[in-house]
């Protein structure tokens, strides 16, 4: 036979063009998608610089998106390790490569790493997975490491036929020599490894049909050995002394070439022969991964686990179906909805928080559908309007195989111990554990009560100090000599800035300027800043500080308020960023001077402490349903002082990660006059997004109140009125109903109600608020039982939702902010709430006047009202006009963004009740769970 030279580059280029094509084809069916390559390097050898910018290239060349990530030689096992767990959870990482040998100066054991790469990932085949399986002949399931591979693709090239022929491998690494080895055997070659140690090898060799020789030795295999006919893959890349050469030195294989070819049938050269099929059967084995992940995930659609509900009647209490449940580990949720391992920090096994680099990474992707949950005006009955945010979010996921999140707020621990309970949801539709979501849950309450505290603190202690110090003293303390030096703090630059005082060399300061810097002067009638505490105690709703002889003197009246009514809290809710939060912590106003300018927090210093305290909390709080859909709990601001809605931030996560069909479910405290109007005007005008549908909650129950219908009390049998059918009754209060409709569509929004029905309501009762619903302007009304059969019983209220989503959404905002003040209230009294006009108390004149000289006056309005009744009064039901809305006060949460007018009276500290709820709540001492929560 004549020797006949592999043609090694015309067949990469066949490869590479076919892998090409079936790039395209990709691309085709999936747009926007390309298969992901990942090559981590440790250190900067020559070598493997070369052989990675050849992967590169032919990555580029096929349309393969090539990463190569570079660690410095000084990098641990733990920060290799590190990088791998990201880019095994990476979904735009199909293949991934560790470029061995590892040049660290650390020591790393390579196998640990090789096996740390996902097996689904590892392109090549180098971890004992995929050896075990290619080992036991799992051909199909497994990657097969690409020199080995390659050298399978020459061979065929050749015609020849694999099966009964007689093969020997030279060599037993793992990563040619054995899985050669397996891989021969495994085509039905009879196979003999052979390797520097082998004592008959020349005999050996001359008995190969098919040799394959990756010993690293150069030209170990002579030509003589050879048998004749024989095809010879030679692996090997050697460095020879070569005085002819430039560099002093050539590169030759395992196999004595010149000898050789003249026995071989075919011969692979060195260089340029096996080295450019293994790059190609890198690019294979890659796209190979990237076909795989699209046949088990379809981009943009998530592959996750939902959770199976065992149904029981009666339907058992909250805190019993939320712990017959096993939740999914936090971190598989996190994995199924596209989360990478290092965007998550995990809480235990239930809880996590996810960080904001996650949004950072998916701000290409297009956002899903933007849903908001309301009500109609509550009444003590109920409406279920978190019970209905579960349900349909577990409908559109685990029923319609949708992406979806829901994003609701942290419930405060007042209700929780006092008279309302938890807020998880109720009956088969909650957020589980129910008792880590009513409780501590990561922290980020307890966060906001230091970081409040801390600046209550700040502002007593300014006022103390500035009267009993004079200027140059409190300067020396303000900017203290440390080693014979003076130095401004970054925020003390800022303060001198805001005074209009350009200097930043401490002794330069004139005693007019150093006045002007250390005094505040704050006026104490005007403090607004209260402290708070996260539970209900109404004997703090008033106090007097300062009373220790060591304040001498210094004492004035002051209250604690729940926590959840903080400034701080509503700052978090409508922060896109640490940054932003930091800028808007510095923003809040405390207090004015005698002079009648605002006073800050950044005026009193205490903003970077603030936004330590407030790091972690910025981060959202992974959660899951009953049935095993995702939710962020974030933020949980008040409904009335503040915008009762959960971040902005969590929402732009979620919409990111559903995708463009996904769905994003979100709940606004309160009627939809309060909370969807405050959704609208002020969450969605910070955050810059546009919802698509409003869920409007009704029950027969609550609307007959609305109707006439009533008191109740609680403890007490309902009265007929709620329990028998009554439709006049019925009909007479879906005015409430038709009055939140209207308010809904004002904005351009589709509204789609929702029923939650009872056990004693009949189905005229159902049809008529159906009927009623859709005479009003609503897309659609849906009757629904999902409290007692989960998401099952949303269904219907789902495919709504969807068809609704559909619809063009023409949102608008009621208001320009630019309006005067006193006209941006008007507009929200006489269109949302329907009065007639509004009454501005001389205090709230006052503010109106005040905040606009100080510029507050363009910012949205936050109305503090009763939610018992679309009027100032909550004995007022159904739809009230022509009244006259009287604004008693006006307040600022300039941090956060809005002013507040104070319609009625109301407390900002809740009391307990004379039994409260934590009467019920007990702890098991040998499981450790919670009883009787609720």
């Amino acid at each position: 036979l004549l020797p006949c030279l592999f043609v090694c580059f015309p067949l990469f280029s066949q490869v590479r063009e076919r892998l090409k094509q079936q790039v395209v084809e990709m691309k085709e069916k999936f747009p926007g998608f390309r298969p992901g390559l990942a090559i981590l390097q440790v250190g900067n050898r020559d070598d493997s610089n070369l052989y990675i910018n050849m992967k590169l290239k032919a990555a580029a060349e096929i349309g393969i998106s090539a990463n190569h990530i570079k660690l410095p030689n000084t990098a641990t096992e733990a920060d290799v390790l590190k990088c791998i767990a990201s880019l095994n959870g990476d979904p735009a990482v199909h293949g991934f490569i560790v470029q061995l040998p590892l040049d660290s100066d650390k020591p790393i054991n390579t196998e640990k790493i090789t096996n740390a790469v996902a097996p689904e990932k590892d392109v090549d085949g180098l971890s004992s997975i995929n050896a075990g399986k290619l080992s036991r002949g799992d051909l199909g399931d497994c990657f097969i490491p690409c020199t080995p591979k390659g050298c399978m693709e020459l061979i065929r090239q050749t015609g020849i036929q694999v099966a009964g022929k007689r093969a020997v491998v030279v060599g037993r690494s793992k990563i040619v020599g054995a899985p050669m080895h397996d891989l021969l055997l495994w085509n039905h070659a009879t196979v003999t490894t052979c390797h520097s140690k082998t004592s008959t090898l020349a005999e050996e060799v001359g008995k190969a049909d098919i040799l394959v020789v990756a010993a690293g030795k150069a030209e170990m295999v002579k030509g003589e050995w050879i048998k004749p006919g024989a095809i010879v893959i030679d692996c090997g890349i050697n460095h020879v002394p070569d005085s002819t050469k430039a560099s002093g030195k050539r590169v030759v294989g395992d196999v004595a070439y010149n000898t050789a070819k003249e026995r071989a049938s075919y011969i692979t050269p060195v260089p340029g022969g096996v080295g450019p099929m293994t790059v190609a059967m890198l690019m294979q084995s890659t796209v190979e991964s990237a076909q795989r992940f699209l046949e088990k995930f379809q981009p943009g659609k998530w592959n996750i686990q939902y959770t199976q509900l065992t149904l029981k009647m009666p339907v058992p209490s909250d805190i019993e179906i939320s712990q017959s449940c096993m939740p999914k580990p936090i971190d598989q949720v996190a994995k199924e909805v596209g989360l990478l391992p290092d965007e998550v920090e995990l809480y235990g096994q239930t809880k996590a928080k996810v960080h904001l680099s996650a949004l950072k990474r998916l701000k290409n992707q297009p956002d899903g559908k933007y849903v908001v949950v309301t009500g109609i005006t509550p009444t003590p009955l109920g409406e279920g309007k978190s019970t209905t945010t579960v349900g349909l979010v577990q409908a559109l996921g685990a029923h319609l195989h949708q992406n979806v999140f829901a994003c609701v707020r942290q419930p405060s621990q007042g209700p929780t111990f006092g008279i309302k309970g938890g807020a998880a949801g109720g009956g088969y539709c909650q957020v589980i554990p129910m008792e880590e979501f009513n409780l501590h849950l990561t922290g980020d309450i307890h966060a906001i009560t230091a970081a409040n505290n801390l600046v209550a603190a700040a502002v007593d202690a300014r006022i103390f100090h500035e009267l009993t110090q004079t200027d140059q003293a409190l300067y020396n303390r303000l900017v203290p000599s440390v080693n014979g030096v003076r130095k401004f703090s970054d925020i003390q630059i800022r303060r001198l800035q805001k005074l209009g005082i350009n200097k930043t060399d401490p002794t330069a300061l004139t005693k007019e300027e150093i006045n002007l810097f250390v005094r505040l002067d704050i006026d104490p009638g005007t403090i607004t800043w209260q402290r708070v505490l996260d539970t209900n105690d109404r004997f703090l709703r008033k106090i007097t500080i300062g009373q220790s002889p060591t304040e001498k003197g210094f004492s004035r009246t002051a209250q604690f308020d729940i926590t959840v009514s903080s400034e701080i809290m509503a700052v978090l809710a409508l922060s896109d960023g640490l940054d932003d939060m930091k800028k808007r912590l510095g923003r809040m106003v405390v207090a004015s001077s005698k002079r009648g300018e605002p006073i800050t927090t950044d005026d009193l210093g205490v903003t970077g402490a603030l936004a330590v305290l407030m790091r972690d909390t910025v981060k959202p709080n992974l959660m899951q349903t009953l049935e095993g859909t995702p939710v962020f709990v974030h933020a949980g601001p008040f409904a009335n002082i503040a915008h009762g809605n959960s971040s902005v931030l969590a929402d732009k996560i979620a919409l990111k990660l559903v995708g463009k069909e996904g769905f994003v479910v979100t709940e606004a405290g309160f009627g939809a006059d309060i909370g969807m109007e405050k959704f609208f005007n002020i969450k969605c005008r910070y955050s810059g997004l546009r919802p698509h549908v409003v869920v409007l909650v009704a029950t027969v129950r609550a609307l007959k109140m609305h109707g006439g219908g009533p008191a109740v009390t609680a403890g007490v049998p309902l009265p007929k009125e709620y329990t028998e059918e009554n439709l006049q009754l019925l009909a007479k209060g879906c005015s409430n109903l038709n009055k939140q409709i209207q308010n809904a569509r004002m904005f351009g929004v589709p509204v789609v109600v929702a029923v939650n029905a009872f056990k004693t309501d009949t189905k005229a009762e159902l049809a008529l608020v159906v009927q009623l619903a859709k005479e009003a302007g609503a897309f659609d009304a849906v009757e629904c039982t999902h409290w007692a059969e989960g998401g099952k019983g949303a269904v219907a209220l789902a495919k709504a939702v969807q068809r609704a989503s559909q619809t063009p959404s023409n949102f608008r905002f009621l208001y320009n902010v630019e309006l005067p003040v006193i006209d941006k209230i008007r507009l929200i009294a006489q269109q949302i709430y329907g009065a007639s006009d509004i009454e501005l108390l001389p205090e709230a004149q006052e503010k109106v006047t005040l905040y606009t000289k100080q510029g507050f006056g363009n910012l949205p309005i936050c109305m503090a009202k009763t939610h018992l009744s679309l009027s100032h009064d909550p004995e007022q039901k159904g739809a009230p006009t022509g009244f006259i809305l009287p604004i008693r006060d006006i307040r600022a949460s300039v941090g956060a963004g809005f002013l507040y007018p104070l319609v009625g009276t109301m407390s900002t500290m809740p009391g307990l009740p004379t039994r409260p709820c934590f009467y019920d709540i007990d702890l098991d001492p040998v499981s450790g769970e919670v009883n009787g929560l609720f």
